[in-house]
């Protein structure tokens, strides 16, 4: 069951505030109303992060081991994992793009779900990468309850509990959480901003909140997920609609540059506090992927029109595990891989 919250009460926002944060998540919308969606990457240590082109046709498993779920992908896919064992970025070839955030008030619910098949945390994102082409698809099919998520360990030691924002080439939104083990959907153009703690809609109260607030005089400037999500939500609806492709897309790096994290700015106490790394924007009208990090002075990306993601194409990576220093277009770089498997 899909459940709709609407704004909490200042009492909320009084509670957001106190809470840690983590990476973020905005919607733009061009002058000509075509879409880029941009986020940020957020974490205490190196998440081994690398690129994958995935093809249509891959026989997939949810990775939860026995009564795991599994699909045949209908969209291949351009995406970035972490840990060789999860998919937290990326879009398909139909212009859907998917973020998943940390979030750790997130509780999915009993792993004994009868014969509800499982799905692992990490394979969630890859999930609706690979079936939808758009937010509307993939809100109708979460509202069926195809399976029970299961959140293991992350190699880092922290529970792998987190929420996926999803949007499309059309400018569909939708933000999806597990909380006391039901999912909660917020689906609606307006969801145009994410971070991670506190739960979406304490994060709706804190809009309302600093809305009233003039953001050129002041702003909440602390690096808590709670003041990232009212610097943004100004900054995105402050930022003009770039006709312009080229000014559109550096107006979004430009958001989510501002708000990231300096390298080397963590809290060992607060494990979502923590330095940003790595940065994307995707662009859904052409199909382009750009990747930022914190280790390369250039920006690089992938036109997905580039790749072989027809069935039964290899499978590729693009490993940057060494930091590479890339520039440019960058499909060519990838290599032939063995697919990791979902944690």
């Amino acid at each position: 069951m899909i459940v709709k919250l609407l704004a909490a009460s200042a009492l909320s926002f009084a509670i957001a505030t106190t809470t840690a944060l983590g990476c973020s998540r905005i919607l733009y919308e061009t002058a000509d109303g075509s879409f880029l969606t941009g986020r940020t990457l957020d974490w205490f240590e190196d998440t081994a992060t690398d690129l994958w082109a995935f093809p249509r046709g891959m026989e997939r498993n949810g990775g939860a081991g026995e009564n795991s779920i599994e699909w045949t992908s209908k969209y291949g896919s351009v995406v970035a994992s972490i840990y060789d064992a999860a998919t937290v970025d990326g879009m398909n070839e139909a212009g859907l793009v998917g973020n998943a955030l940390y979030l750790a008030e997130a509780e999915y619910g009993t792993k004994d779900a009868g014969d509800i098949p499982l799905i692992s945390v990490g394979a969630w994102l890859q999930y609706f990468l690979d079936n939808f082409s758009t937010v509307k698809e993939a809100v109708a099919a979460m509202e069926k309850g195809p399976f029970v998520i299961v959140a293991p360990m992350l190699p880092s030691g922290h529970e792998a509990g987190g929420h996926v924002a999803l949007s499309d080439a059309g400018g569909d939104s939708a933000i999806f959480e597990y909380l006391d083990g039901k999912l909660v959907v917020h689906h609606g153009s307006e969801y145009t901003v994410m971070t991670n703690s506190p739960t979406f809609d304490e994060q709706l109260a804190i809009t309302t909140y600093w809305g009233e607030v003039n953001g050129l005089s002041f702003l909440p400037g602390t690096h808590r997920s709670s003041d990232r999500f009212a610097r943004l939500t100004w900054n995105l609806n402050a930022t003009p609609k770039f006709k312009d492709k080229n000014d559109a897309t550096s107006a979004v790096f430009s958001l989510v540059r501002s708000i990231s994290v300096p390298y080397g700015v963590t809290d060992p106490e607060r494990p979502n506090i923590a330095s940003t790394t790595w940065r994307t924007v995707a662009d859904h009208g052409i199909g382009r992927y750009y990747y930022e990090s914190v280790f390369n002075p250039s920006l690089f990306w992938v036109d997905i029109k580039e790749l072989n993601l027809a069935e039964g194409a290899d499978i590729l990576k693009l490993e940057l595990g060494e930091k590479p220093i890339l520039a440019g277009e960058v499909s060519a770089s990838f290599k032939l891989s063995v697919p990791f498997s979902f944690l």
